[in-house]
């Protein structure tokens, strides 16, 4: 195979990287900085090695142009509102005492002071602090962190490409800030916001940049006329300046449909594009508009958020269509590789044969240099690269992990009754209630609690050896005991066992399915320091033995009250692993939610009386565009109706969300069919409360009342406060009173006194109900 050659040879390019460090070195400085054991210089200079050997790294695998100012301490987002100058009133005295310590209380918050909104980045496991704005917000230029990290990239001797969230995206993800009216646009706040990107790009170019890349994810979404319009004034606008960089306009995650005529017009020097999955679509649109005659065109055909090698021939031939649509085809991640894993070599407990198949951020950054060299110099130039590329593509395909007859079978036999209840919820509510005979406005938790340094030492000890594995089990015993003892004196309705044995709310279940990898080295950050790693789905999926029900009923044998059983969903598994990708994803849900229907069943043959399977991921996961997402709704809701359909009337189903916009599923809520739904709501301040009234959910729902980001302890008077506030939309015999999500990363001092002031509300709020 030959193909042509680019005129000008192609550039390699990634868009950001992964921030942590190979041993999350950034994660343990900033936590030591938290807890007053690293100093600020110190954090700082970890920072600045941790940037520097990225870049170095970069360039030394032949990437041509490295990115700046992907790097951040908490979230890009957050950074991007600093550079705007767009700080809350709440935080502003913290900010102008220390920036570093200002920083962090808007995305963590303090005790008397509310953190930022947090929710997901477009259909990833990222979280982003959201952009608090109002008709009052003046936003003033602060490019300092902007600047310093491209004279850094550019001290190196290094090609450097400044990368920000552009104008339009920044503002389509903020909100109206507290106080201001639910009708405020922050897109009104573009005239005022242009000014500031102007000097950004002036100091920028100043400092040496030669090009910016200004990232509009948002525009892949479906945008209504007047935000389309918006865009095309923006870059007018941008694209006019004479004291300013090259411009690149970055899209990611879908097709950008009605906004690439938009962008392919503006005068900017080039485009970013996706041409992986969905996005895909952008190629034949491209070539729809005339292309980028005379432009530069940043291809993204290595898929940057899943971990499987790239199929380099068929890559080869998109790239190859693409050198007659623009002046200058370069090569590059459909996004930032900030969604994987730093590198796929550390494993030791994967089959190398296996290992072959992956490809983290090291081995994608490898991909692209080889595809821009096969570009520039034809295919004989990558011949090695592209015979090893072939073998391990159809390894893959012809492996038997890939394909379980048996688990195939099963998922082929599913009819429509095997996904539903057998009593309507008007019915089965009757049964559960005179069964639990819970009080009005029941108390409960989401699930996890604190993972004490006992706890992880033991684990620790138990994966190298040193602990044997009846002691790391008196350890879990141990746990449970002081977990349900304490629910027990605080006075929570329906307990749970607090998930000491489990790593992961994913792992730990992946770990006991066949058809997952795990890996040891693969974290991902899906907030701040919190970083996960995400199991690979890579064959069909059964379940060998039960998974929960030997904890689940030890803790429901210390206690009279109800304990949950505790299970994740089949869209979170595979939301948050990195999924296959030779199959239908609603294929491997089926097989997902049949291995947990069979946990289901199993835990309720125990005698557990109430399960919860978390579904997290359900709005993470909905498609961006609106034509792609009712065929997702319908096997997403259905794989959890499968899950869930086979107990009886009187068993409790309840579900979980968190940190998602809900008001675009809550027609998908319903569709679930549980029986109570458990929502973060604190800090929205229980907007999603009003958006199930609007919708008319007829079952019952606890919106949070305890912010479990935040190391701050909500007030029992404070919880009161957005109880009523749910009250008002929700009968309180529908009523639940919960934390906002699980508690595994909070400390136990601030989970005690914040699950007491939670149960006092309630108690509180339930005498003023009764008139008493």
């Amino acid at each position: 195979m030959t193909t042509k050659t680019a005129a000008a040879a192609a550039r390699a390019t990634v868009y950001g990287y992964p921030r942590q460090g190979p041993n999350r070195e950034l994660k343990k400085a900033i936590e030591g900085y938290w807890k007053g054991r690293v100093s600020a210089d110190a954090l700082r200079a970890t920072a600045a090695e941790l940037r520097s050997s990225t870049w170095r790294q970069l360039a030394e695998a032949g990437i041509d142009e490295v990115p700046t100012g992907d790097f951040s301490y908490y979230d890009h987002v957050l950074d991007t509102s600093v550079m705007v100058g767009a700080v809350p009133e709440r935080h502003r005295e913290a900010v102008a005492a220390d920036t570093l310590d200002g920083f962090f209380a808007m995305a963590r918050g303090t005790q008397d002071v509310a953190p930022l909104e947090m929710t997901k980045w477009f259909d990833t496991n990222y979280h982003y602090l959201v952009p608090e704005l109002g008709p009052d917000t003046v936003f003033t230029t602060d490019s300092s962190k902007q600047v310093a990290e491209l004279k850094e990239a550019l001290a190196l001797g290094l090609s450097a490409r400044p990368v920000l969230v552009g104008p339009i995206t920044y503002l389509l993800l903020a909100k109206p800030a507290p106080g201001v009216s639910a009708d405020f646009d922050p897109l009104t706040l573009l005239d005022r916001l242009l000014p500031v990107y102007t000097e950004v790009l002036a100091d920028l170019r100043a400092a040496g940049a030669q090009w910016v890349q200004l990232d509009e994810p948002a525009l892949v979404q479906d945008r209504t006329n007047a935000e389309l319009n918006a865009a095309e004034r923006a870059y007018r606008a941008l694209g006019a300046l004479t004291d300013r960089p090259k411009l690149l306009v970055a899209s990611y995650f879908d097709r950008l449909g009605e906004a690439l005529p938009v962008l392919a017009k503006a005068p900017v020097e080039g485009l970013a594009l996706d041409f992986t999955d969905a996005a895909a679509a952008n190629l034949d649109a491209l070539a729809a508009v005339g292309g980028l005659p005379g432009k530069r065109l940043v291809a993204g055909v290595v898929n940057g958020r899943n971990i499987w090698v790239n199929d380099l021939e068929k890559s080869l031939a998109t790239l190859g269509t693409l050198l007659g649509l623009a002046g200058q085809v370069d090569v590059a991640a459909s996004c930032s590789l900030l969604h994987v894993p730093l590198d796929s070599a550390v494993e030791r407990d994967i089959e190398p044969q296996v290992l072959r198949w992956l490809a983290f951020a090291r081995q994608k950054t490898a991909e692209i240099v080889t595809l821009a060299r096969g570009l520039s110099h034809g295919t004989d130039a990558i011949a090695t690269e592209l015979a090893a590329n072939r073998a391990d593509l159809a390894a893959r395909a012809g492996s038997a992990l890939t394909h379980d007859p048996a688990v195939r079978a099963r998922a082929a036999a599913v009819t429509a009754t095997d996904s539903r209840r057998s009593q309507p919820y008007a019915e089965r509510t009757v049964a559960q209630r005179a069964h639990l005979g819970l009080p009005l406005l029941p108390t409960t938790t989401i699930g996890s609690f604190p993972q004490t340094a006992e706890l992880r030492a033991a684990r620790a000890g138990l994966r190298t050896g040193r602990t044997d594995v009846a002691g790391y089990e008196e350890r879990i015993r141990s746990e449970i005991g002081e977990v349900i003892a304490f629910q027990e004196k605080t006075g929570l309705d329906v307990l749970v066992h607090g998930e000491a044995e489990r790593n992961d709310m994913v792992q730990y279940f992946a770990e006991q399915l066949t058809g997952y990898l795990a890996t040891q080295h693969g974290w991902v950050q899906s907030y701040g320091t919190r970083y996960v790693r995400p199991p690979v789905l890579a064959g069909d999926i059964s379940r060998p033995e039960p998974m929960t029900v030997r904890w689940t009923t030890y803790a429901q044998s210390l206690t009279d009250r109800p304990v949950k059983g505790m299970l994740t969903g089949p869209v979170t598994m595979l939301a948050w692993s990195f999924v296959r990708d030779d199959q239908p994803l609603g294929d491997t849900a089926r097989q997902v939610a049949l291995a947990l229907r069979d946990e289901v069943n199993d835990l309720e043959a125990a005698g557990t009386s109430v399960i919860q399977v978390d579904e997290p991921a359900l709005r993470e996961t909905l498609p961006l565009r609106a034509t792609d997402r009712p065929a997702y709704l319908d096997w997403a809701t259905e794989a959890f109706r499968l899950t869930t359909a086979g107990v009886r009337p009187g068993t409790q189903i309840h579900t979980h969300m968190c940190y998602a916009e809900f008001g675009d599923i809550v027609q998908a809520i319903d569709d679930l069919d549980a029986d109570v739904i458990s929502l973060e709501a604190a800090r929205s301040h229980m907007q999603v409360a009003g958006e199930l009234a609007e919708h008319g959910y007829p079952r019952e729902a606890g919106p949070g009342v305890y912010d479990i980001h935040s190391p701050r302890v909500p007030g029992a008077d404070e919880a009161a406060v957005l109880l009523r506030k749910g009250l008002e939309a929700i009968p309180a015999e529908r009523l639940w009173v919960n934390p906002d999500c699980g508690l595994k990363t909070r400390g136990w001092p601030e989970t005690r006194a914040s699950l007491e002031n939670l149960v006092s509300a309630a108690r509180t709020v339930r005498t003023e109900l009764s008139g008493s």
